[in-house]
């Protein structure tokens, strides 16, 4: 089978918000408009499209990110919608490393929010290229101006406005192209599948000239030869500003700016124009950089398309009710075909692809074999998990993903002895889904131990136990998932000799144990370079002290501390694999016990939206809470606190803000950084 659509007409893309700014009702418009739906679906209604879980549609909130593949004007989009929750931030992170270009969706009236802030970092970690739409203009308090103002200053980007709503909150009417000078107005009673394409009526024209001028300015700034002619007075052609703002976006000089109101179905259609015309095909990004396998420092660069040897990164895993355990792939370079035996290049494993899948939110399409640069899942691999690099011949690997730490532990327990089984593999199963849910068995108390990111993720993961495994675990109250580091350095050196199941197990070691730098998280370095020492020893060795890093002297794991390894002995015939281990992780002990550890807490960013009568008990309820107000701002007829406060006094806060303000105030909560106690 051919490729159906060639390399520079396809799309990846998310989209990627605040939670409730729009992305997933703007994400059901695209469906629409593009024709893959035929009846729009709501997401206050429970029935969107793109949120297919119970729980999302209970609760009007995008959990797992969702990916569909559509088509506009002979272009084929594949589209991931990403959560807004700061809760699931694992999911835009993943989505973001496979994606070529985004949509960053802001509200009309919250502009950039934290959530916003914080998948907008995430991207400029990526450099994925970015595409602004500014929604919601027809709610009360909407200021396009101050979202453009916001998206300077806040992400120190370079919005350029290259549309302009024609009013706003009630009188919000359409839109004004600043490049083609039209005005767009949309047929509410046609759900805005047709539009009218006319001149822009005179009331806007000062203010139409006033921005396309601004436009213009900003447009040559970005091309040296656009720059002359702008010097010289001359005019620009709708092609030539349309050749520098892409040019602009891919390297990330320049965001341009869309606006409308997706639930009023005003404005979509030109965005979905915009994603064709300033966002990255895969052949645009034209390579990528990989690692040799076996060999993690030497680079290789990868060209995207489909005459090379395969390579493909598994970003996401599911668990499907039909088809059980699913990965989603990105494939980078080659053809990927049904039939075919893969090597996994990260665990050096072989997999063999029975089906492949086009993906259509909960909807599959099989499909015989699938292209670079699309997005596609395979079922029933054994071993493939998040992050790992799929190859046929040519042996690399990609970058792995990496993900927040659990900052917050739960305890579950089963109502009986048969269930305990039946828990241990579903919470098997939704750590294989999420890098950032963790569980363990307390052998102490009996329980098990499930630590995430933050409540609402394991209030999710406990209602999913009852309802897709119908496993009625009892659970205890959310508590901080506490760290521990060192504030001086030891040298510490360990013998160990003892016979384990007959055999004598020898192993010795030197390591000096230091603070690392603050937030630069644990490590361990290699400091021996005598060749004689056998490579399993060595490596015996470092994974000793890796593992020691897991638990500190209070039981928590350590942060921010670095294990240097000086010398480790190795007498053949002697010294094994098993005696070394131990003997790095029983040293790592020893030098904790002679330093002592400190206890670090997660302290979290707190932003508060509350009506101004209510701003002086939130600040009261926050300074009992050990927090610590850091400024407070008005936006229209709100306030906004920026504050922050230790987690440990943050759990249930929802319910008291909405005690404090009758339930008008709003906040939401990112962590920020670990502090000592």
């Amino acid at each position: 089978m051919a490729r159906a659509v060639p390399i520079p007409n396809i799309r990846n893309i998310g989209v990627m918000a605040h939670i409730d700014a729009g992305k997933t009702t703007t994400t059901e418009r695209i469906l629409f408009y593009s024709g893959y739906l035929h009846r729009i679906g709501e997401v206050d209604e429970g029935t969107a499209f793109m949120d297919y879980m119970e729980q999302e549609r209970e609760r009007g909130i995008t959990i797992q990110s969702a990916a569909v593949t559509t088509f506009w004007n002979g272009y084929q989009i594949n589209i991931i919608d990403t959560p807004g929750h700061v809760d699931f931030t694992s999911e835009v992170q993943r989505s973001l490393r496979v994606l070529d270009g985004a949509i960053a969706v802001f509200c009309a009236v919250g502009g950039v929010e934290p959530q916003s802030e914080r998948v907008w970092r995430q991207a400029d970690e990526f450099k994925v290229p970015r595409i602004a739409y500014v929604n919601k203009l027809d709610r009360m308090g909407a200021n396009f101006n101050r979202v453009l103002s916001m998206i300077r200053e806040k992400l120190s980007a370079n919005p350029i406005a290259i549309q302009i709503p024609m009013g706003a909150e009630e009188n919000f009417e359409g839109i004004i192209d600043l490049i083609k000078m039209k005005a767009y107005f949309f047929d509410p009673g046609k759900y805005g599948a047709e539009y009218e394409i006319s001149t822009i009526p005179e009331k806007y024209n000062e203010l139409t000239n006033t921005s396309r001028s601004t436009m213009l300015e900003k447009v040559a700034e970005l091309d040296d030869n656009l720059l002359d002619k702008y010097l010289l007075g001359e005019e620009f052609s709708e092609d030539e500003i349309k050749v520098a703002l892409r040019k602009g976006t891919l390297s990330n000089k320049c965001v341009p700016v869309f606006c409308g109101s997706s639930l009023k179905n005003v404005g979509v259609q030109p965005l979905i124009d915009g994603v064709i015309d300033y966002l990255p095909s895969p052949a645009d990004i034209s390579s990528v950089i990989g690692y040799e396998a076996k060999d993690h420092d030497k680079m290789i660069n990868v060209d995207l398309n489909d005459e090379q040897s395969l390579t493909a990164l598994s970003f996401k895993v599911i668990s499907d009710p039909y088809l059980g355990r699913l990965n989603f792939v990105r494939i980078y370079s080659g053809i990927l075909k049904v039939g075919q035996a893969v090597e996994n290049a990260s665990l050096f494993k072989k997999e063999k692809l029975s089906k492949i899948f086009r993906v259509y939110s909960n909807k599959r399409e099989e499909i015989p074999e699938a292209y670079s640069g699309e997005i596609i899942a395979i079922p029933q691999m054994k071993f493939t998990s998040t992050g790992d690099t799929l190859c046929i011949d040519n042996m690399i690997v990609y970058d792995k993903i990496r993900f927040l730490e659990p900052m917050i532990d739960m305890s579950l327990e089963a109502r009986t002895l048969a269930d305990q089984d039946k828990l241990l593999v579903a919470l098997g199963k939704f750590m294989d889904e999420d890098p950032t849910f963790r569980f363990k068995f307390d052998e102490e108390s009996g329980q098990i131990i499930i630590s995430g990111v933050g409540e609402l993720q394991l209030e999710i993961a406990v209602d999913r136990l009852k309802r897709e495994h119908n496993l009625d675990a009892r659970s205890g109250k959310p508590q901080v998932s506490y760290r521990e580091t060192i504030i001086s350095q030891v040298i510490e050196e360990y013998r160990y000799e003892k016979s384990h199941g007959g055999k004598n197990q020898t192993g010795f070691v030197k390591i000096s144990l230091e603070p690392n730098e603050n937030n630069a998280g644990s490590e361990v370095v290699n400091e021996v370079s005598n060749a004689k020492i056998h490579k399993l020893i060595l490596e015996s060795a470092l994974n000793g002290l890796k593992d020691s890093l897991q638990m500190g002297m209070q039981g928590f794991p350590l942060v921010d501390v670095k294990v240097k390894l000086l010398d480790v002995e190795y007498i053949e015939n002697l010294t094994t694999e098993l005696g070394t281990k131990i003997a790095a992780s029983n040293a790592v002990k020893e030098a904790l016990r002679k330093v002592g550890t400190v206890m670090l807490e997660p302290i979290f960013k707190v932003e508060i939206v509350s009506p101004e009568q209510y701003v002086g008990d939130i600040i009261s309820d926050l300074n009992s809470r050990k927090g610590r107000i850091n400024s407070l701002d008005a936006k229209g007829s709100l306030q906004i606190i920026d504050g922050q406060s230790p987690l440990s006094n943050l759990f249930g806060y929802v319910t008291a803000l909405r005690s404090l303000s009758q339930g008008r105030a709003s906040y939401t909560m990112t962590f920020s950084h670990y502090s000592r106690i």
